[in-house]
């Protein structure tokens, strides 16, 4: 039983005044401590130190910080490992358009295993300001008729070609002789037979061929497949696929036959149906094409506007592709499977890929965003290829990665002339035509 309360007499005038002071004397003392220990943090002497970290031996393994962000928080990359500059695989960039300018040689200073180490190209007057702005000796410049010269440039490991598709193959060839590595531009060339000499000429040099698929090393698209590879939506059943443009200027190479070996297909409708082909790990056994140019427009009087294929494959996968190059820009695909679909917007632009998924859950129709970092597109193929060329290893996008998309493009066109399907006649697999699985940092 609780003890019953018992009045407390009250508390003089007299007592209140005293306790008060009291208590007002501690707490005055109090805060004259914490502005005293204030004052002596203030005025003790800043001291630089460095962060806790633990520095591996190997050179290729970062370099481990002290932790700092929460498990609910989305965790950093690795720190950058990059090979000191006399380690690195030096590139000669071959030709200087909006590629070139834009995107490659920036991305050439993002780099951890590649960098620039010569330029070639046909207008003197651009390349010297070039060479200025990246730092590159004016006996490391060339015009297209002292190509072959860079044999005996021994700063240059690989030549990046960087021309138009009806060039790729002289220059690939030519590079080769050089006893150079080739990395070249998608698509690989005009035609397949042409594809075929290029293979052809490396292997009689005993050099590297990669062509620069950029797709097959951009994070969001392997993440995709990945997810594909282990079922987690059930096998796929259809792949709806769309990369459209609009072109302005009628005398860019672009739209000059023999320069670009067609339109829209191998440009940017390519994208498509390679990574298409990356994410399913298939090979297609039958295309159905159209194809459409508006008449009277001068853009379009030597190449197409607009193709629209179908690709079936063996398991029963239907992909449905469409290009265009006379609408908005549209870049995506959506892949549908049995319990449910996973969708990349701005798939094949140079960054911004936004990954989705959706699937059903009982009553409830669950959305994902999957949240990835940037990677920059052409540093990363770049020191892919430098990787294989270090450790002398078969690039993950070789020539015959290209010649199968140039045999596919070739059926495409076929059925849309003829108005019918058209077989595939390739017996490779997916998985042959690789390399091995690329170590991306």
């Amino acid at each position: 039983m609780r003890e019953p309360l018992t009045a407390q007499p009250p508390i003089s005038r007299k007592g209140f005044l005293t306790l008060t002071g009291r208590y007002a004397a501690i707490g005055a003392m109090s805060g004259l401590a914490i502005q005293s220990s204030k004052d002596a943090f203030a005025q003790a002497p800043l001291k630089a130190t460095s962060p806790p970290a633990r520095v591996p031996a190997k050179p290729e393994d970062p370099i481990v910080l002290e932790k700092w962000k929460s498990e609910y928080d989305q965790q950093s990359a690795p720190t950058p490992t990059p090979l000191p500059p006399d380690q690195r695989v030096g590139y000669a960039v071959v030709g200087l358009g909006h590629l070139s300018l834009e995107e490659i040689l920036p991305a050439l200073g993002m780099c951890k295993k590649s960098k620039l180490a010569a330029l070639v190209s046909g207008s003197p007057e651009k390349m010297k300001k070039v060479a200025a702005q990246y730092g590159v000796k004016t006996e490391s410049c060339y015009s297209y008729e002292t190509y072959d010269q860079l044999k005996e440039n021994k700063e240059v490991d690989v030549i990046y070609i960087v021309l138009p598709n009806g060039l790729h193959k002289e220059y690939v060839v030519r590079g080769a002789k050089a006893g150079k590595h080739i990395l070249c531009e998608k698509p690989m060339a005009n035609t397949a037979e042409e594809c075929k000499e290029m293979i052809a000429a490396c292997n009689k040099a005993n050099v590297k061929l990669m062509v620069a698929y950029r797709i097959q090393y951009q994070p969001h698209n392997r993440k995709l497949r990945e997810i594909l590879q282990k079922k987690e939506f059930g096998p796929v059943k259809v792949v709806e696929a769309s990369n459209c443009q609009s072109t302005a200027n009628p005398d860019h190479w672009r739209h000059k036959l023999k320069l670009a070996g067609g339109g829209v297909l191998p440009d940017i409708g390519l994208y498509c149906l390679n990574t298409t082909r990356f994410i399913l790990g298939e090979e297609p056994t039958e295309v159905f094409a159209y194809q459409y140019s508006t008449p009277g427009n001068p853009l379009f009087t030597q190449v197409e506007e607009f193709v629209s294929w179908q690709m079936r494959f063996s398991n029963g996968i239907i992909a449905n592709c469409t290009t265009h190059y006379n609408v908005h820009e549209s870049r995506r695909y959506r892949v549908l499977c049995e319990k449910g679909w996973l969708n990349m917007d701005k798939a094949y632009a140079y960054k911004g890929q936004d990954l989705s998924s959706a699937k059903a859950d009982g009553r409830l129709e669950l959305h994902q965003n999957i949240g990835m970092a940037e990677v920059n597109q052409f540093a990363t193929e770049m020191d892919h290829f430098s990787d294989c060329v270090i450790n002398n290893k078969k690039p993950f996008t070789p020539g015959e990665e290209g010649l199968q998309d140039h045999i596919i493009m070739e059926a495409i066109y076929k059925s849309a002339r003829e108005g019918k399907p058209v077989k595939i006649n390739s017996t490779q697999t997916n998985a042959a035509l690789h390399g091995p699985e690329p170590e991306l940092g």
